[in-house]
């Protein structure tokens, strides 16, 4: 479908990033302005994101939104224009001379390292280096297809560990007891389904600082866990203390249910840990194992042999990313609302940090949409900026990198 023709008196909207926040902004910026020109820029030649690249492959409800996002680019006149990265293939100053509104999508790609997030010592950040600790963000990536990622520099071993007690850390243990078969029926490129399965992988610990009432994981998650073939499920910590009325019992009772429903002579093994902190990585050039100590401060140490370390601890942003929020934050920035600077905004993780699911991110682009809309009906944004036709010479120019256009 063609882009809209700029109406008088609808603005001009740049959105750098097409993962959910990106694209549920410019559903919600579509509802209030229907001749305004929206245009979603991201660095890759497909949109998506998170959802694309993010998402567990067999999680197919989840990656269902993108339906709703299709219509964005084929019925309601939004243009997609792929395989820009601005602050590379162009500036985000150029773009905010062009465009009466920016917002930035971008979200949070990097693994947060060990020692950041699971309160590791800081030891643990030197032994990051050697072979065998993998993201989980990077290993979901390459399940997923994404371009940047290859499975050459991955090889797991028979015993991995996980660092995390999230949605992640959960989605990487499903993946790693999936067979090969089920993988490539999802779509998994043969080469990646044979790294999955490489070790083959016999033996998962999966090791949080938490208790199990407030570890970060969904029940959901836990339980759809059952379904893995010839796997025990074992469970340690699971008596930790909390505070009254803090964390969820169901999460308790969701762990118990799995390790009581498992069969006691599977061939594989993954146990639930609670209650430790990440102290360092040992080995040789490679890893050989990880050493924990009690979050309860009592200077327990739980030492594990292991192949691979696998941190699911969060996400944080890219040194290399090209535009970083902080450097573009103006004198009247309120980040709570959305607002970098006079007609830049930003939503998402980017905004927020690496918290929420997809509907949360839904949640937090209406709020930013809301700050626009406001911005632009108490006239404190004035409109009027040519937008794409302003950047479109440039960024098709042969000579420079190639944008996809729907």
């Amino acid at each position: 479908m063609s882009p809209v023709d700029p109406s008088p008196g609808s603005p001009t909207i740049a959105i750098v990033g097409s993962g959910p926040s990106g694209c549920y902004t410019a559903q919600f910026l579509r509802k209030k302005w229907h001749g305004a020109e929206i245009v979603v820029f991201d660095r890759l030649s497909t949109p998506y994101g998170l959802v694309r690249y993010g998402v567990a492959p067999d999680h197919l409800g989840t990656k269902a939104v993108t339906k709703q996002f299709d219509r964005l680019f084929e019925r309601d006149g939004v243009q997609f224009a792929g395989s820009v990265e601005v602050g590379r293939d162009i500036t985000l100053e150029a773009l905010r001379e062009a465009f009466d509104i920016v917002v930035l999508a971008t979200g949070l790609s990097a693994d947060r390292p060990l020692g950041e997030g699971a309160g590791a010592a800081p030891s643990a950040l030197a032994t990051t280096a050697l072979t065998g600790v993998y993201g989980a963000g990077t290993l979901t990536r390459l399940i997923n297809g994404h371009p940047d990622e290859t499975a050459d520099a991955v090889a797991l071993g028979s015993r991995v560990t996980i660092v995390g007690h999230g949605n992640v850390a959960i989605d990487l243990v499903r993946l790693l007891l999936t067979p090969r078969a089920d993988l490539l029926a999802l779509g998994v490129a043969p080469e990646v389904a044979d790294v999955l399965g490489a070790g083959p992988v016999t033996s998962i610990e999966v090791v949080g600082r938490s208790a199990v009432e407030v570890a970060k994981f969904d029940v959901a998650m836990v339980r759809e866990l059952a379904k893995s073939p010839d796997v025990r499920f074992e469970a340690e910590g699971l008596d930790l203390p909390v505070s009254e009325g803090i964390g969820d019992p169901a999460r308790r009772s969701a762990v118990d249910e799995l390790v009581a429903g498992s069969p006691a002579d599977a061939g594989r093994t993954v146990r639930f840990r609670f209650g430790w902190t990440p102290d360092h990585v040992t080995g040789e050039g490679s890893v050989g194992g990880i050493v924990f100590t009690s979050a309860d401060g009592q200077g327990r140490t739980l030492s594990l042999e292991t192949d691979s370390v696998c941190t699911a601890i969060g996400f944080t942003e890219a040194s290399t990313a090209a535009v970083r929020r902080a450097e573009h934050e103006g004198p009247g920035a309120d980040i709570e609302r959305g607002l970098l600077d006079d007609g830049l905004f930003v939503v998402g993780w980017l905004r927020r940090g690496p918290q929420g699911t997809i509907p949360a991110n839904r949640a937090d682009s209406k709020m930013v949409a809301d700050t626009i809309v406001g911005e632009v009906d108490d006239e404190r944004l004035p409109l009027g900026k040519p937008g794409w036709s302003a950047v479109e010479a440039a960024l098709l120019d042969p000579s420079a990198s190639v944008p996809t256009l729907i």
